[in-house]
């Protein structure tokens, strides 16, 4: 008997492997998907410049990496204690000036080098969404806690985020033609627009999505996220307690249906060995001292020198 109805996935032609060089940009959704990268000690980087929900701020921030435009004073402002940055998440914000500004051009240099070297680049969008600052007149990617009376509050049409979306590829294809993209939909339900408000939002980031892919038809694939949490986990018990971000659970399944399909066959097995390794690590013996654990700490540090020997660049700490 089956109880749900299975999303199909075709095989991705341009699968991932371990010598990938990967970039994660996006919603809270591709820090999700990030973190499992992390784990299987894949080559890749997750939201360098903190989570972006929209089309138009990622498209910001990649032309500045690719044109190489720093951030100066202006790009900047002082609010509750703190320096911000309109086109970057709170998290990088920082209470010294000079170091703020250091650091965000630091990150842009390292994410330029990092897209001149790419070989997948996975794109999340969360929401059509945006808030639009009116003294500059200009999409932020985060507000800081400004008062919401300085912002007006916009739907992106489905032709904006397309031609964001298709710059995106242009800029990035212009210094690394060989990158693939992933493209996704962030299944996190942004309730607070509202919920016909967040199926429309959805529904524009999914068309701009599909008409960008049919006007770039290689190398470039969707990946059915939001779909298969709509439709394979259409129950709560697959919900986080807030009721609208996926849990872990959800998470691991969606993973899944994302390794199957993306990435190489033949690293099936190196990813089993390396999770070997990262639950072994956990481990807590009862007698550290015993010989049965010195045996056990052996034999992980044979497996962990067998798998660096092929590949150097994993560390396990």
């Amino acid at each position: 008997m089956q109880f749900t109805t299975k999303i199909p996935i075709p095989k991705n032609h341009f699968p991932i492997d371990y010598s990938s060089k990967i970039l994660l940009l996006g919603s809270c959704f591709a820090e999700n998907i990030g973190d499992k990268f992390d784990y299987f000690k894949f080559q890749s980087t997750t939201n360098p410049f903190g989570i972006i929900f929209n089309a138009v701020s990622l498209e910001k921030l990649i032309r500045r990496a690719v044109e190489n435009k720093k951030f100066t004073e202006n790009d900047i402002f002082f609010h509750n204690e703190l320096w911000h940055c309109y086109e970057v998440h709170s998290e990088l914000s920082h209470p010294d000036k000079e170091e703020f500004l250091n650091n965000l051009n630091l990150i842009l240099e390292t994410t330029k080098n990092q897209i001149n070297s790419l070989s997948h680049c996975i794109i999340t969008l969360g929401t059509s969404w945006v808030y639009r600052n009116m003294e500059s007149n200009e999409i932020v990617a985060n507000c800081h806690k400004v008062p919401q009376k300085h912002f007006t509050k916009e739907l992106l049409s489905i032709s904006q985020t397309e031609e964001s979306l298709q710059k995106i590829v242009s800029l990035i294809h212009s210094v690394n033609p060989n990158c693939h993209f992933i493209f996704t939909v962030s299944p996190v339900r942004h309730i607070k627009d509202g919920f016909v408000e967040n199926t429309l939002s959805k529904a524009h980031l999914i068309t701009a999505l599909h008409k960008t892919i049919t006007h770039y038809p290689s190398p470039m694939t969707y990946f059915p996220s939001y779909e298969i949490m709509m439709d394979e986990l259409r129950d709560y018990r697959f919900y986080a307690e807030d009721m609208l971000h996926p849990n872990q659970t959800a998470i691991d399944y969606i993973w899944e249906q994302f390794a199957a399909s993306t990435i190489s066959e033949e690293n099936q097995s190196l990813m089993i060995e390396i999770e070997s390794v990262q639950k072994s690590l956990t481990h807590k013996p009862f007698n550290p001292n015993s010989e049965s654990h010195q045996k056990f700490i052996n034999h992980l540090d044979l497996k962990i020198k067998t798998i660096q020997n092929q590949y150097p660049f994993i560390k396990f700490c």
